[in-house]
């Protein structure tokens, strides 16, 4: 370590010294991500190369976006990475929530059942379905909801085997623990449980929402049996380059719906202009396995720090991880807010603000968010937030650069001891 350079900084010995120990620690399993990494950049790179992108990609439309060879390219080359025999990548979602939300209403039609079994989605998804009361809920337009909880972080199989033979139309997985305790879902479980559903059931639709979770490992959801995914492109496959957006993979006749549903019956994938993102959409994608393996990382090493310092982590640095996000239990308001303010602290951006928690719109709870990003609420860029409820848990992703998050870490543990 460059001792001097942090010094430096301003970083004091303490937290230098335990930095080199857990680096030492940690060793094995950065080689084990660096294995995921060089894998997920053969397959990105291949995709590149067999669907031929060249310069001609880059172009932008305006207007409708008619005839818009990268944006379709694009969707090739992701289906592509992501094992889907079609995919939507689109700048017009504004979030993953959104893009969630275009699919849910997609896929779904007034009486039909949308069941959860990993428990209660994320905040942000209650007034989309309908658990908060609101006038544009899939409720509203008669969807009905039902959740089948984990059982000590694994599915209760039984009674999703139960449950499946008759009248579900869509089956929701979300894979990252959102403001939950339990631990995400890793590929493994997913395969278990597809095979499962698929024994008694095999036309009900699997969503799976992917968000913080690709490239964590080698295979993706669509690998084992899912119909459609979700994910953000502020998130892993954006790689800190795309500026927003979304995708939806999967099955041809699912995309369909949802770009129809995204823009209009009718019209579907034909329309979209690009507006001059196709470059920023490409160049992030090539760069997200390494930007993952970055973010994984910072994970395990603030992982070891905190646990070191006597904290309460999930997952701890030597388990196996399903995402980029990594929880603390502070058990205590104050460390919590002054962690995601260290932070900011060590942010690129915004260094010199001090996140509050504060009222977020679709957040039962206030929350604070530490988030000195080049993309406003980008997650693959080191950031850190948690609901103000106990136990008072941080939940940090992202890193661009290992070092970048190491140091950002580093300085949040500075803020609280």
């Amino acid at each position: 370590m460059n001792s001097n350079a942090y010094r430096e900084y301003g970083i004091k010995d303490e937290i230098i010294k335990l930095a080199q120990d857990v680096e030492e620690d940690v060793k094995n399993i950065y080689n084990e991500i660096d294995d995921i990494c060089e894998y997920n950049t053969i397959k990105v790179l291949k995709a590149f190369q067999d669907n031929q992108i060249s310069d001609m990609h880059f172009g932008s439309t305006t207007g409708y976006g008619y005839g818009d060879v990268g944006r379709d390219t694009i969707e090739k080359v992701f289906a592509q990475v992501l094992e889907a025999e079609d995919s939507l990548v689109r700048s017009q979602f504004i979030s993953g929530t959104h893009a969630l939300t275009v699919t849910l209403f997609a896929l779904l039609r007034p009486g039909d059942t949308l069941l959860s079994i990993t428990g209660k989605p994320y905040d942000t998804l209650d007034e989309v379905i309908g658990i908060v009361d609101n006038p544009s809920s899939l409720k509203s337009f008669g969807v009905n909801f039902e959740q089948i909880e984990l059982i000590n972080d694994d599915f209760d199989y039984d009674s999703i085997r139960e449950r499946v033979k008759d009248n579900v139309k869509v089956i929701e997985i979300q894979r990252s623990k959102g403001y939950s305790s339990r631990k995400s879902i890793d590929i493994d479980q997913l395969e278990r449980v597809i095979k499962v559903i698929r024994d008694v059931n095999k036309d009900v639709i699997i969503m799976i929402d992917n968000c913080y979770c690709e490239f964590v490992g080698k295979k993706e959801p669509l690998s084992v049996g899912a119909s459609i995914i979700v994910g953000s492109l502020i998130k892993n496959l954006g790689g800190g380059i795309a500026p927003n957006g979304a995708y939806v993979a999967g099955k041809k006749e699912l995309i369909n719906l949802v770009a129809e549903r995204l823009t209009a019956p009718g019209e579907g994938k034909e329309v979209g202009p690009t507006l001059g993102i196709n470059k920023s959409i490409l160049q992030g994608l090539f760069m997200a396995p390494n930007v993952v393996a970055s973010s994984l990382k910072t994970a395990v090493f603030a992982s070891r720090c905190l646990e070191k310092l006597g904290f309460d982590v999930s997952p701890k640095y030597n388990e196996n991880r399903a995402d980029i996000v990594q929880t603390i239990n502070f058990n205590d308001e104050e460390k919590l807010i002054k962690y995601c303010q260290g932070i900011q602290m060590g942010s690129p951006v915004d260094s010199n603000s001090i996140p509050e928690p504060w009222d977020m719109p679709g957040y039962t709870n206030k929350v604070i968010m530490a988030a000195g990003a080049f993309t406003q609420g980008s997650s693959i860029e080191l950031s850190c937030d948690g609901p103000i409820r106990p136990p008072y848990t941080a939940f940090m992703q992202g890193g661009l650069t290992y070092y970048y998050g190491k140091i950002g870490v580093m300085k949040a543990i500075e803020n609280i001891i």
